[in-house]
């Protein structure tokens, strides 16, 4: 696959050092960001001012699309083990004391299979256990991720970004030049402000503290759930969660800091506020204090030249649902692709426009879906929890040029469709390869894939011709049963009904459908050769 490493690392006269992207920011957002873009070939260079992964466990709840976009990297597994400690949690608690008692609020049905709809099943596990993971999987692939340091300042041009980054530690700076910059530096970040893209929406909702603890609670959290919110005269409003580290808890409180300060939250108070939510003494060990804010806010663009913003640098909202960390997710893998497009010079500049016109709707669809479902779950408006969630994880669907002939207008339609129609998901397939069962998504990750029928035989040799022709990445299959020699075995034998068996898909490196022909077309070959074109940004 054609990839832009001769841009590499060397220094110049003018840079210490160049690279494709430059990543800031080293969360989820960034993380996945560097990950992909390592599995499509693009050299990256992530910069990060802590000094490593944080112990706060934080978003938690790895949806089965994002875990579809983990499959075919190989890290889905290893996601996997690490949130076999959440194996046993389900469900939302209010409580004045966790000693006292509970009021159950919502079943969790979210980690219930979907085999007809998706390979991948939800999985509970904290930012704390699979961030390194996205981190040993970037490195894996030739991503340099550098914690402890800091990005200075960014000046963007018509060729590409400078930086000025700093070593945290030693204070030491060095300048690096990069054809793009993405920023995953956050809500509180600096690189949107510095491009001069506005932020809409009303902002900080709630200023929060989150303190880790490590205590023996035998007999009090008699049961493990999501979480719960525990409402006291001392504590006000609270949360509380478990971790992935056994008798270590995460309690959050919010607060006013106009009438307490961050500051103000030492582990005395800390042990003190612990008290508050347990209802009884129990000996505490306060291991980690962060204040935090809650926001809702989404980014007039998410593209400014050669800057792009994704995760919470792009959008904020509640974190009711688990759909920030997934969005993050998404938007990287959204953009890593697009960005290997171009960078490799098969895919036109213009292809990258496609990023924001696909995400920010996405972005802002969610945001009022979560602020919805917290005020029902702090029971502010109780009317309003009810959320289909297989929609919103599996349904959302792409409007842009970087889609052919979508006839819908909103990201979210009333149901799932089963059908392949552009802009949205490919729908679910179980296939069988060589005695290997695999879904159709198993097949999307770093080149377009071309459906055709086992009859279909006017296709045969049409997708590996435009793309020589193109030089585009692209694999065709043809899909059926063995006795027809298809290339996969339709295992189900649904791929008639949710795709066009005597026409062809197109499907994106991402996963969502680019095309779609039906058997009536004169010249297979120009008609895929002009989708390409068309989704790729390309004018010859």
């Amino acid at each position: 696959m054609p990839s832009d490493r001769a841009v590499g690392r060397e220094p110049t006269d003018t840079y210490d050092e160049t690279t494709s992207v430059l990543v800031v920011g080293g969360g989820y957002a960034g993380l996945a960001s560097a990950l992909f873009l390592a599995h499509h070939g693009v050299a990256s260079v992530l910069v990060d001012r802590h000094p490593g992964i944080s112990v706060q466990g934080r978003a938690r709840g790895i949806n089965q699309r994002t875990m579809e976009l983990y499959r075919p990297l190989g890290v889905e597994d290893r996601i996997r083990r690490a949130g076999r400690p959440f194996d046993d949690e389900a469900g939302v608690v209010r409580c004045e004391t966790l000693s006292g008692e509970w009021t159950w609020l919502l079943a969790d049905d979210t980690r219930k299979p979907l085999p007809e709809l998706t390979p991948a099943e939800f999985v509970m596990a904290d930012q704390r256990s699979v961030e390194p993971i996205l981190v040993d999987a970037a490195r894996e692939r030739g991503a340099d991720i550098r914690f402890g340091t800091r990005c200075v300042s960014v000046e963007a041009d018509d060729d590409g970004v400078t930086a000025v980054i700093e070593d945290v530690a030693s204070g030491d700076r060095r300048t690096v030049r990069s054809r793009y910059l993405v920023a995953a530096d956050g809500f509180r970040g600096r690189v949107r402000e510095a491009v001069g893209i506005d932020r809409a929406g009303p902002g900080v909702t709630q200023h929060w503290v989150t303190f880790l603890v490590r205590a023996d609670l035998t007999g009090i959290v008699r049961q493990r759930a999501m979480f719960w919110i525990v409402v006291n005269d001392e504590l006000g409003l609270g949360s509380f969660l478990t971790t992935s580290v056994p008798d270590q808890w995460a309690m959050s409180v919010s607060f006013d800091p106009a009438q307490t300060p961050a500051a103000s939250f030492t582990p005395d108070r800390c042990r003190e506020l612990a008290r508050s939510f347990l209802g009884t003494d129990r000996p505490v060990e306060v291991l980690d204090v962060a204040a935090w804010e809650e926001a809702v806010g989404v980014a007039d663009r998410f593209r400014a030249g050669r800057v792009f913003l994704v995760g919470d640098s792009a959008h904020v909202w509640p974190p009711a649902g688990a759909m920030g960390a997934n969005a993050a997710v998404q938007d990287a893998h959204n953009l890593a692709w697009k960005l290997a497009g171009v960078l490799g010079g098969w895919a036109g500049e213009g292809l990258l426009d496609t990023y924001e016109a696909e995400r920010r709707p996405v972005a802002l669809a969610l945001a009022d879906i979560t602020v919805a479902r917290q005020r029902a779950r702090f029971g502010e408006d109780p009317g309003t929890e009810d959320v289909d969630d297989v929609l919103c994880t599996l349904g959302q669907r792409y409007r842009s040029t970087a889609t052919v002939g979508a006839a819908h207008d909103t990201v979210y339609g009333r149901e799932l469709t089963a059908r392949a129609e552009p802009g949205q998901r490919a729908p679910h397939l179980w296939l069988d390869r060589g005695g290997r069962r695999i879904s159709v998504h198993d097949l999307c990750h770093d080149a377009f894939v071309l459906l055709t029928g086992s009859a279909a035989v006017r296709w045969d040799g049409v997708g590996s011709l435009v793309a020589r022709e193109l030089s585009v990445p692209l694999r065709a299959y043809r899909i059926g049963s063995a006795a027809a020699g298809a290339d996969l075995v339709d295992v189900e034998g649904v791929f008639a009904a949710r795709y066009d068996a005597g026409g062809a898909t197109l499907l994106r490196p991402d996963g969502h459908v680019a095309w779609c022909c039906g058997d009536a077309v004169v010249d297979p070959a120009a008609a895929l050769r002009e989708a390409l074109r068309t989704v790729l940004g390309r004018s010859g």
